[in-house]
């Protein structure tokens, strides 16, 4: 009985090991953003779970009255939770390129439970087009997003043009996901694009590079 147990259980880490290997070779030469239909996963306990929201939140550096922009916020898996750290005095602009996706967190904002938050925006928009003016943004945050991006320095010029000096990017990587990359690749990136690094928060299975902008 064990070892049949034990066989099974191999079988299912060689299965999920095969899809990742298969869909990481996929997804090194087409980007594309995550489907809808997986914005279940994305906002549920078990997701959160895997990368806990308060780490994300501490490592990102989200405090109380901030004005917070959330690139690829999808089904909104940690928007409410941002938008009650920053409090009635902060903004949470809630940003996706699909509208099945916010279509989905509007559904989630109209549950009885989350009918006391009234600061999030929510904005159908691209990376590279994002609507607001120079400077208005304390902190800008992409949990999971950033290698879905196929020009992420274009991007990251964007959020640094929408980014108050000395206001905070925080990027988070999870390493299940499909387009998981080293944490030294996030910070050469940030770097690259004219960021100053100002920590690094997490392990290797989840983690968060905060940078400024001088």
């Amino acid at each position: 009985m064990l070892l049949q147990i034990g066989k099974i259980f191999l079988y299912l880490v060689g299965l999920v090991l095969t899809w990742q290997i298969l869909f990481r070779i996929v997804r090194k030469t087409i980007h594309f953003p995550a489907p809808a239909f997986i914005g279940v996963f994305l906002d549920s306990d078990y997701r959160r779970r895997l990368q806990p929201p308060d780490d994300v939140i501490e490592g990102s550096g989200i405090t109380s009255g901030q004005r917070v922009l959330e690139i690829g916020c999808g089904s909104g898996g940690f928007t409410t939770i941002v938008a009650r750290a920053v409090g009635a005095a902060g903004r949470v602009e809630a940003l996706d390129i699909q509208p099945a996706m916010l279509a989905q967190l509007e559904k989630k904002l109209a549950l009885v439970e989350n009918q006391d938050i009234q600061n999030i925006t929510l904005h159908q928009a691209s990376a590279y087009e994002l609507p607001f003016e120079d400077g208005v943004l304390d902190l800008v945050y992409l949990i999971t997003v950033l290698p879905e991006i196929p020009d992420q320095p274009r991007a990251l010029e964007e959020i640094k043009r929408v980014l108050k000096p000395g206001g905070i990017l925080a990027i988070s990587e999870l390493l299940l996901d499909p387009d998981y990359p080293f944490r030294e690749t996030t910070a050469r990136r940030g770097k690259e694009a004219g960021f100053r690094i100002e920590g690094y928060f997490g392990n290797f299975w989840t983690y968060t590079v905060r940078f400024t902008k001088p």
